[in-house]
């Protein structure tokens, strides 16, 4: 029986299980998004977040931790220089799993996971997220509504020019009559 064990064994033994896991952890550091199963992606986010705090602090006791379990000494120099900074004030919550649908060999439901601090697109999309409008919602005065009748007035003008010097009568009729229905 299982009863209160939190650990996704996916599967596998432990070693196979921690190789994969560094494997996937050293992938998920170096490319800032991995795609896999949404299990090994929650478990993966169980694994690495807790070295990403641990990178927080720049001794040589946390770089020794983090090495322990990467395994990868390009992946820990990633981590403490590159995403340690970024991730500074956070106080967790690091990693995103999205899910993007089932693989089509066996139907596996797949997701992606990425780092949150490294994601261009949603980083591009939220200032303007955070550009506010005003705070009431007032319906149209009068100072709106003018402008709009008036503008397709400087245009008929514009647009009656050229018709006046061909046949100088009857375009302007037509056009006095459009200027008394639009008033």
């Amino acid at each position: 029986m299982r009863h209160n064990k939190a650990i996704n064994h996916l599967g596998r033994k432990s070693g196979h299980r921690k190789a994969m896991l560094a494997n996937m952890a050293t992938s998920l550091i170096l490319h800032k998004r991995i795609e896999t199963t949404v299990a090994k992606a929650k478990a993966l986010r169980m694994y690495v977040e807790p070295l990403i705090s641990k990178s927080k602090e720049d001794s040589t006791h946390s770089r020794r931790m983090v090495f322990s379990y990467l395994k990868n000494k390009y992946a820990v120099t990633e981590l403490f220089r590159v995403i340690a900074p970024k991730v500074a004030d956070r106080p967790g919550g690091y990693t995103r799993v999205l899910k993007t649908g089932f693989r089509q060999g066996d139907g596996a439901d797949m997701a992606l996971i990425e780092l949150v601090d490294f994601n261009e697109a949603a980083l591009a999309s939220s200032p303007k997220k955070e550009t506010k409008k005003s705070g009431t919602r007032r319906s149209r005065s009068k100072k709106s509504a003018v402008p709009a009748v008036e503008a397709p007035k400087a245009e008929a003008p514009a647009v009656a020019a050229p018709a006046e010097e061909a046949a100088p009568e009857a375009p302007a009729a037509e056009v006095s009559a459009e200027e008394n229905k639009a008033e």
